[in-house]
């Protein structure tokens, strides 16, 4: 194995520089603020868990997950979600709680990359759990929530599509008839593969009128008008009970007044596989990706012994930063260059200003090498070095 060049980082990790940091604060604030204003409660968990627990409930793939010993032999992983971490947390720490418990957070996740060149392996989510509650009003409030999260971040064109596992696992299993063949077909509407969905499809050995169904799950998109034509493909118990689930959901987010940003996809697939029900992703921008996503999960607390319905939403503060695509403008920045006999003075003058929220470096003459030069980041100069003073005080 050859040693990294001097300047290289691990493959999928970035540096953030001034600009972009402090862009991705103020967008990250303003995420949490109206988080908070909803009621939930700001948590963090380590960056470091146990593979055994939140490493395989996580549903994140194996060769996807930061993996490494501790002293004792023991295989942790770098977090690759939140949502399991929040599972164990709420299973242990907050076991006492009643429930429903709502909670957010803001936090680094990571996720090994293979040959996915140019994605991030390590990046920001912002996003809440709604832990305990199992009706369709909670699924409405985290999608009405995310909704009003990302309008007070700044972005002002986008849409949320939703949709509901419990429909297309219905209508892929009455179809094909086992889990097996539709795993390959379900795969294929992960990856937004439809050209790669209608091929398979041909070649299945099913009746025209099967593989007609098949087909017209692709063409399920739009307003409420998109349920009615869904029941004209389902024949299952299951299929109908997510269809009625939808359309009281349809009818909360009227109440939300925020029916005009979200849309009905009844072929949308996420790719965790602890969702259960109401699924969801928020696309903005001119992004070819989901900037959010969530849906509900109602077995992943199980696996910690504390089973619980539960509903949540994630963001991805990198590409929603980029979906707003404006830069967030810094405090006045003022450089006061001071000889060394008036630092006295220079100090204090830097103190003022501070005190009026003004940013202020204080540079020593001696260790400037080109003053034009350096003045040009600044707004400002104020210049104290005696007899030889330039500009004002």
């Amino acid at each position: 194995m050859s040693k990294p060049f001097m300047f290289e980082k691990p493959i999928g990790m970035r540096d953030t520089l001034p600009a972009l940091y402090r862009t991705k604060k103020l967008i990250r604030d303003q995420l949490t603020t109206e988080m908070s204003l909803w009621g939930y409660q700001t948590i963090d968990t380590p960056t470091l868990e146990f593979y055994d627990t939140v490493g395989d409930a996580s549903a994140i793939l194996d060769q996807q997950l930061f993996k490494l010993l501790d002293s004792k032999g023991h295989t942790l992983v770098l977090r690759p979600d939140m949502t399991a971490p929040i599972a164990r947390l709420v299973a242990s720490s907050l076991k006492e709680a009643t429930f429903p418990v709502r909670l957010n957070y803001q936090s680094n996740v990571y996720r090994a990359q293979q040959h996915e060149g140019g994605k991030p392996a390590e990046f920001e989510q912002v996003g809440v759990e709604l832990i305990g509650d199992g009706t369709v009003s909670a699924d409405g409030e985290v999608i009405a929530l995310m909704i009003a999260s990302l309008k007070r971040a700044g972005l002002d064109n986008f849409k949320v599509a939703i949709g509901h596992v419990g429909y297309v696992d219905a209508l892929l299993l009455d179809v094909v008839g086992n889990e097996e063949r539709a795993l390959v077909l379900r795969r294929y509407l992960y990856e937004k593969n439809y050209v790669g969905f209608k091929e398979h499809v041909k070649e299945l050995s099913l009746s025209s009128i099967d593989k007609d169904r098949l087909l017209k799950l692709l063409k399920l998109r739009g307003g409420k008008e998109a349920l009615d034509q869904a029941r004209e493909l389902i024949q299952t118990e299951q299929g109908e009970r997510a269809l009625n689930e939808l359309t009281q959901l349809w009818d909360v987010l009227e109440s939300y007044g925020i029916d005009s940003y979200v849309k009905l996809d009844l072929n949308l697939v996420l790719h965790l596989s602890y969702y259960t029900g109401v699924v969801f992703e928020g696309y903005g921008g001119d992004l070819g990706v989901p900037l959010s996503s969530g849906g509900r999960y109602d077995q992943l607390l199980e696996k910690f012994n504390r089973p619980a319905p539960a509903t949540g939403f994630g963001v991805r503060l990198d590409l929603l930063t980029e979906a707003i695509g404006k830069t967030a403008p810094g405090n006045e920045n003022v450089c006061v260059i001071f000889s060394k006999e008036r630092r006295t003075e220079a100090t204090e003058l830097a103190r003022g200003k501070r005190e009026e929220g003004i940013s202020v470096v204080l540079q020593d003459l001696s260790g400037v090498g080109d003053v034009d030069q350096m003045s040009e980041q600044y707004d400002d100069v104020i210049y104290c070095i005696g007899k030889s003073k330039k500009g004002g005080e």
